[in-house]
């Protein structure tokens, strides 16, 4: 790798101790040309939840999924309207909102899209450049860019909306040395993690996946080609992604170096309703549907996830038992008798293989749940497994109801 791309990691992937080599593996980087970037993205910077109760949410983050608290904002602090816990795993930073105020905008939103991801933030070198670009090309701005300052520095901060009710909000922490925003002071956890638990489940952010409506897909696929630069990384329409009942089409962007990838599904017309059509009558419209974790030790993270009590989709013993299946994936780096017994997918194509597992919805309604991938070269997103993956999806949707 280039000492450019090198450079390139963020002070967030840095201070989680991250090598360039190791982040390409994580999340498969790919080399590009910044200064032709319309709209030059550093990396992710937050994604921010509103949640019913946040302060249970930051403990369940902590305890199941071993993050650790960095950052707190609340009524001690002067924030009457809602709390909101910052915590960390890796390069990731989740921030976890909720009302206190009974009028709080918060609260209304919960009502309607229950717990979900508000605001996909993303750290960039130069807020005007970008904030520009967009209104050129016809974004909605829901926040003006502007100077924050508190004794740690200055922020700059603006926000475009996209798909929903979900924004992105754009940040430049160049000149700020704060533990998040200024509003917020460092916080510990109290929580005390299992002896023998790895140091952290997972480290870094692969990909986000957006559900949108029928028939706006290819809007959205526009929006980030033409406001933010984003390319066209895959296709999956047809057989490639439908069952003998449901079927969805996806389209996936990201930014030039592969950092940010952003899948976006819509329903296709079927015998009973898809995973897409039921996130959106649950979610109350378009939303962020998963978040996929990168580890370089999933069998590891699986066991402390499970003993933590989150539980994965099921996968039958058939799947790793298809001749066709071992024939295509060849050597993987354990043997499928491991990946079985935890229920761990895999998948290989030209550049590699990776594993993956997802977990059931993580709150009460049936909408945004958590992907855990290991890479190895692959910079797909697990094609050969859909099937297998919405198989299981539909058994938990017609266990709910809602097939």
């Amino acid at each position: 790798m280039t000492d450019a791309l090198t450079e390139s990691l963020t002070r967030d992937e840095k201070a989680a101790g991250l090598t360039e080599e190791q982040l390409h593996q994580l999340v498969g980087l790919v080399e590009y040309d910044e200064e032709q970037d319309v709209f030059p993205v550093t990396g992710w910077d937050a994604i921010v939840f509103v949640v019913g109760n946040a302060t249970q949410t930051a403990h369940y983050y902590q305890s199941a999924w071993g993050m650790r608290l960095e950052a707190y904002s609340g009524p001690e602090n002067g924030n009457r309207d809602h709390k909101s816990f910052v915590l960390r795993s890796g390069s990731i930073r989740f921030v976890v909102n909720g009302a206190v105020d009974p009028d709080s905008p918060l609260a209304d939103h919960h009502r309607r899209h229950g717990d979900g991801v508000v605001d996909i933030a993303l750290e960039v070198p130069d807020v005007d450049k970008c904030i520009a670009q967009a209104v050129s090309a016809g974004a909605t701005v829901v926040r003006e860019p502007e100077d924050v300052t508190d004794e740690h520095g200055t922020i700059r901060i603006a926000a475009i909306a996209t798909y929903g009710e979900t924004r992105h909000t754009l940040v430049d922490r160049s000149r700020y040395d704060g533990p998040y925003l200024p509003g917020y002071v460092a916080a510990e956890s109290t929580y005390v993690r299992k002896e023998g638990q790895p140091k952290r489940l997972f480290q870094a952010l692969d990909h986000i996946v957006g559900n949108v409506e029928l028939g706006h897909m290819d809007e959205w696929v526009g929006f980030y080609n033409r406001v933010m630069g984003f390319v066209n990384m895959a296709e999956f329409i047809g057989d490639d992604i439908a069952t003998d009942y449901s079927a969805l089409m996806s389209k996936v962007v990201a930014n030039g170096n592969h950092r940010v990838k952003f899948p976006l599904n819509e329903p296709a017309i079927a015998k009973k309703k898809s995973q897409i059509d039921e996130y959106l009558e649950f979610y109350r419209g378009a939303g962020a549907q998963h978040l996929a974790v990168a580890t370089n030790d999933i069998l590891a993270s699986v066991d402390a996830l499970r003993d933590n009590g989150v539980e994965f989709l099921d996968t039958p013993d058939s799947y790793y038992e298809d001749p066709e299946l071992r024939a295509r994936i060849g050597q993987v780096r354990v043997p499928i008798e491991e990946l079985q017994k935890r229920k761990i997918l895999v998948d290989r194509d030209e550049d590699g293989y990776l594993l993956q597992i997802f977990t059931k919805p993580l709150g009460d309604r049936p909408t945004v749940f958590f992907e855990l991938i290991e890479r190895h070269g692959s910079l797909g997103f697990g094609k050969g497994n859909f099937k297998a993956l919405f198989e299981a999806i539909e058994r938990e949707q017609e266990r709910r109801g809602n097939l």
